[in-house]
């Protein structure tokens, strides 16, 4: 019994955190997703990809979203990596007609999650 809440508990706070970082991207808040970041985020927009610390991430997502206000995030696939990483691939529809496949890395720092890589990949028709 111990082991099976065990599991709940856990694939539940993988449900939670996804749920938050999803809610950040859909309101466009730059500020509540970076809360999430590690220290250094390898940070993929369009085909620009570096890696940042963690407020200068939060500033180039900033001004990613005053660009691309999105208008909805939708979750396509979850899974984890043969590390134990946990990853989540969405779309991003913004208000300006543009579509980003998206793209989030979780590893575990310090018994929590934060995001090691993030990419908004535009999805061209």
């Amino acid at each position: 019994m111990g082991l099976f809440m065990g599991i709940c508990c856990m694939a539940f706070a993988y449900s939670d955190i996804f749920d938050d970082i999803s809610s950040a991207i859909r309101s466009g808040n730059a500020k509540q997703l970076a809360t999430f970041f590690n220290n250094t985020v390898d940070l993929t927009l369009r085909n620009q990809e570096d890696v940042y610390g963690k407020s200068q991430a939060e500033i180039i997502m900033k001004d990613f979203f005053a660009k691309n206000t999105p208008s909805n995030f939708a979750i396509k696939h979850q899974g984890t990596s043969k590390e134990g990483a946990r990853y989540v691939i969405g779309n991003l529809s913004t208000t300006q007609g543009g579509n980003y496949r998206t793209y989030f890395l979780l590893r575990i720092i310090g018994g929590k999650y934060f995001i090691q890589e993030l990419r908004f990949e535009e999805e061209i028709h």
